[in-house]
C-alpha cells in the first residue's frame, strides 16, 4: 500500500522480494529440487528452499539485512547502472579511473552487460565515460544504494553478527553459494559463507 518511492528502500524492497521468492516453496510442500542457488539476496530464498533455514530466521535475517543495508545506504547515497555493450575489462578500467569517487564493477550479468554500484556521482562520471568509450547503454538502475560495493560495509558487519547468531540446520540437497559457486551441504560451511 505504499508509494513507488518507499518500494525503493531496501528495507521494503528486500523482505517484499524474499517473500515473492519463497511462497511456492511454502505452499506446495511437494517441490524437492536436486540442488538450490540463488544470487544475493535469493540465496537467503534458496536456504529456505532447501530447509537450512526455516521461513522465520530466512526473514529475519532478511529483514535485519535490509535495514542494516538502509542505514548504509542513509550514510552514503549511492546507486547502480547497468553498462550494456563493453567488454567487462574496460568498464572495470574506466571505473578503477575514477578516484574521486567510489565507483566498482559489482554484477557480472554476462557477456556485454555488467553493472556498477557506487555513489551517486561517482556512477554519474562513470555512465558519462563509458558512453563516451563506446557503450551501448550505461543506465542508471531504480535502486536505493550501492549494494555489491564497499559502501555496504556497515550492512556487512551488521549481517556477519546476525548470521552468526542463526541457526542453520541440515540442507536437504546443496545449496550453491555466491562465493565460490560451488556446492554446499555442511551448514557450518554454507553459514560462514
Amino acid at each position: 500500500g505504499g508509494t513507488e518511492t518507499e518500494l525503493k528502500q531496501t528495507n521494503v524492497t528486500q523482505p517484499a522480494i524474499f517473500l515473492h521468492s519463497v511462497i511456492r516453496f511454502l505452499t506446495t510442500p511437494d517441490l524437492h529440487p536436486d540442488m538450490v542457488a540463488g544470487h544475493s539476496l535469493g540465496e537467503f530464498s534458496a536456504l529456505i528452499a532447501n530447509k537450512t533455514l526455516t521461513f522465520e530466521n530466512g526473514l529475519r535475517l532478511v529483514a535485519q539485512r535490509a535495514a542494516a543495508m538502509q542505514r548504509a545506504c542513509e550514510i552514503n547515497p549511492s546507486t547502480m547502472a547497468a553498462v550494456l555493450g563493453m567488454e567487462d575489462a574496460r568498464v572495470e578500467e574506466i571505473c578503477a579511473a575514477i578516484k574521486e569517487e567510489v565507483v566498482v564493477a559489482a554484477n557480472y550479468n554476462c557477456p556485454g552487460q555488467l553493472v556498477i554500484s557506487g555513489s551517486i556521482e561517482g556512477i554519474r562520471i562513470a555512465c558519462e565515460q563509458l558512453k563516451e568509450a563506446g557503450a551501448k547503454r550505461a543506465l542508471v538502475l531504480q535502486v536505493g544504494g550501492a549494494f555489491h560495493s564497499p559502501l555496504m560495509e556497515p550492512a556487512r558487519i551488521e549481517l556477519e553478527a546476525a548470521i552468526a547468531a542463526t541457526h542453520f540446520g541440515m540442507p536437504t540437497c546443496p545449496v550453491y553459494q555466491n562465493v565460490t559457486a560451488l556446492p554446499y551441504t555442511d551448514p557450518v560451511t554454507i553459514k560462514q559463507n
